[in-house]
């Protein structure tokens, strides 16, 4: 028979180890990932169908596996207001923490310092966890408008551009019709681009005057191939060759049609949001490890084997641009002239 020394010794042992085994545990669940079982959802600020919706959609499917945890993704459309609804609601209600993302319209920042109504939220202080495509947009007709080219919109007038409610899908034809001095009307209600690319289709409109390059060849890409629709400008910080490629002809950028160097420095304005094309972002005062591992997921993701076979299946275009690159360059236009957002406010009036 064990003395009670014995057995006392074995349980303190049993005791201590279990102890240890309790402390263990404990230290391993304070080192597990925070995201490991988690949900983040993105929010996207338009309807199902069009390229901000895609590209979120496309992001979503690979990113989970580049971050500590592995989380899942979830993606919502919260339409309304160009978008406005959603960077309202991602800056003012979605959770702090990292489980909460957005894709809103590229011209958020612009559109802040345009001292557009409805806007609830400082551009500067979203997180912005990256850009996967850098990508210039276009002003488009229907072939049946018989509006191929800007001269032909300056001799015809007759532009019905669909819209959103806000962003270059406004911005940018009441632009055109500063510059050409002719008559658009801009049709506001639309939830997103595919809605306004049925409407074109239906015959109710005959334009969207604010449409990225990429997305159009990614979900308009039978209508192209039919001839259906015609670029007639393109917007951004420089032309892209292959929208003239494309529709075989020199498609202008807005710039060509300045009246002054100091329109021409407005318009630059205008397009450079290009590069927040189809923007990832977070709310403010977000962790900062968690932005961090955020956009270190992003870069990793843009590079992914699987996620570029992916985009190459989907006809997408990748081109991306880092999140702290981003961060930089909102920063910058919410610094903008106060002279020259006067006179690009003017343009778009």
């Amino acid at each position: 028979m064990k003395s009670w020394r014995g057995r006392l010794h074995k349980g303190v042992l049993c005791f201590a180890l279990a102890g240890g085994a309790w402390a263990s545990a404990k230290s391993a669940l304070a080192q597990a990932p925070f995201y490991q079982g988690k949900t983040i959802q993105i929010v996207v600020g338009f309807g199902p169908g069009g390229g901000y919706d895609a590209y979120a959609r496309l992001i979503a499917r690979t990113i989970g596996a580049h971050i500590p945890g592995n989380p899942t993704f979830i993606v919502q459309n919260m339409p309304g207001a160009g978008s406005r609804v959603a960077a309202n609601w991602l800056y003012n209600v979605a959770p702090r923490d990292g489980t909460a993302l957005g894709t809103i319209v590229q011209s958020t920042p612009v559109d802040q310092v345009f001292g557009e109504a409805g806007i609830k939220f400082d551009a500067a202080r979203f997180a912005w966890i990256g850009n996967p495509i850098v990508d210039n947009l276009v002003s488009i007709t229907t072939r049946q408008s018989g509006l191929a080219t800007m001269e032909d919109v300056k001799a015809k007038g007759g532009l019905i551009c669909g819209s959103s409610g806000a962003g270059p899908t406004v911005s940018f034809p009441n632009t055109i019709a500063k510059l050409l001095g002719t008559k658009v009307q801009v049709v506001a209600g639309y939830p997103g681009v595919s809605a306004i690319t049925l409407a074109m289709e239906r015959g109710e409109l005959n334009c969207n005057g604010g449409q990225a390059w990429s997305s159009m060849k990614a979900t308009m890409s039978n209508l192209m191939k039919d001839g259906q629709l015609n670029v007639v400008v393109q917007w951004g910080a420089a032309a892209d060759p292959d929208i003239s490629a494309v529709m075989g002809r020199k498609v202008p950028l807005v710039q060509d049609y300045a009246r002054s160097d100091a329109e021409r420095v407005a318009l630059a304005l205008l397009g450079s949001t290009a590069a927040l094309s189809r923007p990832l972002l977070g709310p403010p005062d977000m962790p900062t490890d968690r932005v961090k591992s955020l956009r270190a997921a992003f870069d990793a993701t843009m590079v992914d084997a699987s996620f570029l076979a992916d985009a190459k299946k989907s006809g997408m275009d990748i081109k991306p641009l880092s999140g702290v690159a981003v961060q930089k360059i909102v920063e910058d236009l919410v610094k903008s002239s106060p002279a020259d957002v006067a006179l690009a406010a003017e343009l778009v009036k």
